[in-house]
């Protein structure tokens, strides 16, 4: 289990208020926290949910995976391929299957570089998809 470093995670989260210029209550009332127990988050006091932590990355239009990284939930490694996966499957422009083979590709070459990936069940590409080439190759 990660212990939670909530120190560090409440100066990052009033070093985020402040720069947002908002107040304790203001940062409070847009993440449907009570004013107390954001104070006590940023003296680390409390140590808040990753429900509470998505929160308050929304209301300071941050990621909550920077908060989980801060708070210690999350690898800053996990961090950065669970982004890439985001921003892949989000991709209006690509559909579900060359999403699906974009993140196979992703993965392989993350588990070639010696990196694990968040399912490790990747399968050999070839296999399953034979060359290839007409992969990315969008139908005119």
């Amino acid at each position: 289990m990660a212990s939670l470093n909530v120190g560090n995670l409440g100066g990052f989260l009033r070093e985020q208020r402040r720069s947002a210029q908002l107040s304790l209550r203001q940062l409070a009332d847009a993440a449907g926290v009570s004013n107390p127990y954001l104070s006590q988050i940023e003296r680390g006091l409390r140590k808040p949910s990753a429900e509470i932590l998505q929160q308050l990355a929304k209301a300071l239009r941050i990621s909550a995976e920077t908060l989980y990284v801060q708070a210690g939930i999350l690898d800053e490694r996990d961090r950065e391929e669970t982004e890439v996966r985001s921003v892949i499957l989000a991709d209006p422009s690509i559909n579900e299957r060359q999403k699906q083979v974009l993140l196979q590709i992703y993965e392989s070459f993350r588990k070639e570089n010696g990196l694990q990936t968040a399912s490790d069940d990747t399968s050999d590409l070839s296999d399953t998809f034979g060359t290839g080439a007409d992969v990315a190759t969008p139908s005119n």
